[in-house]
């Protein structure tokens, strides 16, 4: 098995080499490839739902204001949310080891409007974001905070945003996934997992590959120049798609206005 969170990577092959119940499609959206894979049934490596990877040039060279990536980004999401209702997003991982912190820094630029009464504009949804930290600072699991979190904010859906592993080297800080299947880290740590039957409400994931695992099966991780950079851009990148997708009556200009 591949040690990668990437979906794309697992199933690749041409489409009568697919096992049964996976579609892979393909398609450009300007300078950006978007591929979608759908997987009908479970009993493969990954669960079933449907993921999204958006091929971008490398994040770290990136303007997070670049309506060219942030649009078909958002547009992928968004297809993937429910239509209305409250969405909380939550931001996986531990903001003080670098590689991990994706999730934390993306959610510092989520525009957040639940419990704001002063918004000028007619139909914005309601969003929350938390970074709730790592177990070894709180004494509680991922699973634990993430149930009560939902059970207080009742959302229509619960989004997750952590780092991503991938099995090529490549593919590091320059590809977006989406998927309405859960958070399912390629990590052999359950506590992490997340989904809709563990918490009675749609669970998506988001997240850019920041690390992958050597041959001796040991994590390496981009050099710690460039992963400063992948971190910072990428987060301020995927925070522009999230609300975007979340927030279509604004503009990615006033968007960025809001959470500056």
């Amino acid at each position: 098995m591949r040690y990668t969170d990437l979906a794309d990577e697992l199933y690749h092959a041409p489409e009568d080499a697919l096992p049964a119940g996976v579609r892979v499609a393909t398609a450009k959206r300007g300078g950006v490839t978007v591929t979608r894979v759908e997987i009908a049934r479970e009993g493969l490596e990954r669960p079933r739902g449907r993921y999204v990877t958006l091929e971008v040039p490398r994040v770290s060279l990136l303007d997070e204001r670049d309506e060219s990536v942030i649009e078909p980004a958002a547009a992928e999401l968004r297809a993937l949310l429910p239509a209305a209702g409250p969405v909380l997003v939550l931001g996986v991982g531990n903001r003080r080891v670098t590689a991990d912190a994706l999730g934390p820094r993306t959610v510092q630029k989520i525009f957040v409007t639940m419990g704001q009464r002063s918004i000028p504009v007619q139909g914005i949804r309601p969003v929350a974001a938390v970074a709730p930290g790592v177990s070894a600072s709180t004494g509680l699991s991922l699973q634990q905070l993430a149930a009560a979190l939902v059970r207080q904010v009742r959302p229509a859906a619960l989004l997750c945003v952590d780092s991503l592993c991938s099995s090529e080297p490549e593919r590091l800080g320059r590809t977006l996934q989406f998927s309405d299947t859960g958070l399912f880290p390629a990590q052999p740590d359950h506590s992490r997992h997340l989904d809709a039957a563990r918490l009675g409400v749609p669970v998506l994931a988001a997240g850019i590959p920041t690390l992958m695992q050597s041959e001796e099966g040991r994590d390496l991780v981009v050099t710690p120049r460039e992963l400063d950079s992948v971190i910072a851009h990428g987060a301020a990148l995927l925070a522009a798609a999230i609300n975007r997708a979340l927030q279509p009556r604004l503009s990615i200009a006033q968007l960025g206005w809001l959470t500056n």
